[in-house]
């Protein structure tokens, strides 16, 4: 039989795992800076360009050294091209260090392999200079023409790197330093997980450390002194809490066909009606009994019942309290395209069926 083409992952519903503070927050105002620049890369064999702004950036080059060309000289600019520089500052970068940079042509450059950038001035959004690039690209691609015109591109041949290629003039201010409390901003905004991290904080540090502001900030009590706060954070980071389960979804793709259902998916009684298929899904319960004197509880135990039939009859029906991960293996079973599960899962949603979110990107 069959195997459905899906590419399905279904979170299964195990215990939460305990996670560090630092893998599901980051500390407010401790960020990177973007940058970026405009340079010129010159030493190109030929495939620079002639460009009004690379001649006008080319002819205010020779004018720094003090060069000036006489009226009306047009200068052979093919081994020159017109570049814009980008780096992201990391926080708390120091004078003096280098960062990496990326160099991409803006013009009509072929190629920036073999080229070398000159000084370019790298700002960011306030406009001030913190870094300076300059030095020898490193470019994957390659192009290549021949006489008949035809012509073979590797890669990007207009975009190349430049490792430890600006160096650092001056610092970003951060506020680590500042003030009497250390804000912590979740990278998946959840008011159960935020509440979680504070009781476990004040569990660690005592009452009234920590407070949850909203679904997205922790805000913590921490020293002045900067190098107890430096080693109060070392500690504070890895301290472990059980964060919150995510909310019910289905993210469908339906380019690649990939589904991923969450774990708090469920159903609610509905029936549709999809081809010449036939999928059953019905919940028994039974009671399991402790044996005697061993101090154990009555429990009602879910049994279901999943039948898949290919025949004549066109009748999707389930009884409630059935996951989806139920439905999705009874599907599976029977070899269906992915279009027949994406399309169950558009109308078991539209139904009012499903107990959580439908995404589709």
């Amino acid at each position: 039989m069959k195997q459905l083409w899906v590419a399905l992952l279904v979170l299964a519903a195990l215990p939460v795992q305990a996670a560090r503070i630092k893998d599901v927050a980051e500390v407010a105002g401790v960020r990177s800076n973007q940058l970026v620049g405009y340079g010129l890369v010159v030493g190109l064999p030929g495939t620079g360009e002639t460009t009004p702004f690379t001649d006008q950036s080319f002819n205010a080059m020779l004018q720094n050294f003090g060069i000036q060309l006489p009226p009306g000289t047009k200068p052979k600019t093919k081994n020159v091209a017109a570049v814009a520089v980008n780096a992201t500052l990391p926080p708390f970068t120091k004078q003096g260090q280098t960062i990496d940079i990326t160099v991409s042509s803006i013009g009509s450059a072929k190629s920036l392999r073999g080229g070398t950038l000159l000084q370019t001035f790298l700002k960011g959004l306030d406009g001030k200079v913190y870094a300076v690039a300059q030095g020898s690209l490193v470019v994957g691609g390659f192009s290549a023409t021949g006489a008949d015109g035809s012509k073979v591109v590797g890669n990007t041949p207009t975009v190349g790197r430049i490792s430890n290629g600006a160096m650092v003039e001056q610092e970003v201010p951060n506020p680590f330093g500042r003030g009497d409390y250390l804000t912590f901003n979740l990278f998946e905004s959840d008011f159960t997980t935020a509440q979680r991290m504070a009781d476990a904080v004040n569990g660690f540090l005592g009452p009234q450390m920590a407070s949850a502001i909203d679904a997205t900030s922790v805000r913590v009590r921490a020293p002045r002194d900067i190098s107890q706060r430096v080693a109060f954070l070392s500690t504070l980071e890895n301290l472990e809490f059980d964060p919150a389960d995510g909310a019910a979804k289905i993210i469908v793709n339906s380019r690649t066909g990939t589904i991923v259902v969450g774990q708090h998916v469920k159903l609610k009684p509905a029936a549709i009606t999809h081809g010449g298929m036939t999928v059953s899904i019905k919940e028994n319960y039974s009671v399991s009994q402790p044996n005697a004197m061993s101090g154990g509880q009555t429990v009602v135990v879910p049994n279901s019942d999943v039948n898949v039939t290919e025949d004549n009859a066109r009748m999707f029906k389930f009884e409630p309290g059935v996951t989806l991960d139920e439905l999705v293996r009874a599907v599976n079973q029977v070899g269906a395209a992915p279009s027949d599960l994406m399309a169950i899962l558009q109308a078991l949603k539209q139904a009012g069926a499903i107990e959580g979110q439908l995404i589709i990107i």
